[in-house]
């Protein structure tokens, strides 16, 4: 469906995210993580890109049997880093074809085994870019859709890695809406006053798409690092460091701190009239399921 008609038919969007698997045996695991949370009724699922393109494959895979063998829309990710035109080309005609409706059209990051890329040499430097290609794609009529794919980009509530002057990060973020951009999907967050500061200053900039926020359930001390170890960190704060550090070496209490947390930050982001929450689910379906459940959200699902 696309992600028009998604917004028009409800008030709160809920959705899913999934990275491909690298072997055949986690595929199959992340597939039923997948049956297990289709019966949430999600509005859309989004399957991620490897940095450079490198799991083009198998995102390409997983999420050609979402779409042919579930009850799940998926957005496919889409990166523009080191892809030549040509290439962009044929997977949109591919996924044209196949009847995807939407597209999350982002910078995305460099090779690992290229950390001093340069990106003034790509056909995309920049998302804005890949946006403003799509949507000439669209105009073509190559979809079945007279409208062309949705497409959205990524927000970020705590400041880009890669663009330390705020004003300028938001000149880019507005630049991405104009060229054709339909929603923002945030990444993640822990304090929700980074959101609706972030929501007000998209106002300011006159960016009036819908903005759905990034939330992540923290799993254990080790995946707090990890993300404090992504480029440009994530910040945690005091209230959530607290608490883990109570119960650092209890692995199952850090979890339920983690769901608990998610859980308070989807409250508060519901009652501040959010336009829907995206759930980074890691590729595991226990945690989404319990926040669904404490919130009442199973109920509330809605389509077009």
């Amino acid at each position: 469906m696309h992600i028009l008609d998604i917004f028009a038919a409800n008030p709160t969007t809920f959705s899913f995210e999934f990275f491909p698997p690298k072997t055949d045996k986690a595929a199959n695991r992340l597939y039923e993580t997948i049956r297990q949370l289709e019966p949430l009724k999600p509005h859309f699922t989004s399957v991620t890109y490897g940095a450079g393109g490198t799991t083009r494959e198998r995102t390409h895979e997983l999420v050609m049997r979402i779409h042919e063998q579930t009850q799940l829309d998926p957005i496919p990710h889409l990166t523009c880093v080191g892809s030549p035109a040509e290439e962009i080309e044929q997977i949109l005609t591919c996924y044209a074809k196949a009847g995807v409706s939407n597209i999350l059209a982002l910078a995305g990051d460099p090779p690992p085994d290229k950390p001093n890329y340069d990106r003034s040499q790509d056909a995309f430097p920049q998302a804005a870019d890949l946006v403003r290609y799509i949507r000439q794609f669209n105009e073509r009529g190559l979809h079945p859709d007279p409208r062309g794919f949705g497409i959205g980009v990524a927000g970020f509530p705590e400041g880009h890695p890669g663009t330390p002057n705020r004003l300028l990060e938001m000149d880019y973020l507005k630049a991405k809406v104009d060229e054709g951009a339909d929603y923002i999907c945030t990444q993640l967050f822990f304090d929700n006053r980074d959101f609706y500061d972030f929501r007000e200053r998209c106002l300011l900039a006159g960016i009036t798409v819908p903005i759905i926020a990034g939330v992540m359930p923290i799993a254990s001390v080790e995946g707090m690092k990890r993300m404090a170890d992504l480029a440009g960190g994530t910040r945690f704060p005091a209230a959530l460091l607290r608490s883990v550090q109570r119960c650092q070496d209890d692995p199952e209490a850090v979890r339920n701190i983690g769901i608990h947390w998610a859980t308070e930050q989807c409250r508060d982001l519901l009652d501040n009239q959010v336009r829907g929450i995206h759930f980074y689910t890691l590729n595991n379906s226990d945690a989404t399921k319990l926040i669904f459940l404490r919130l009442g959200l199973k109920t509330q699902q809605k389509t077009a």
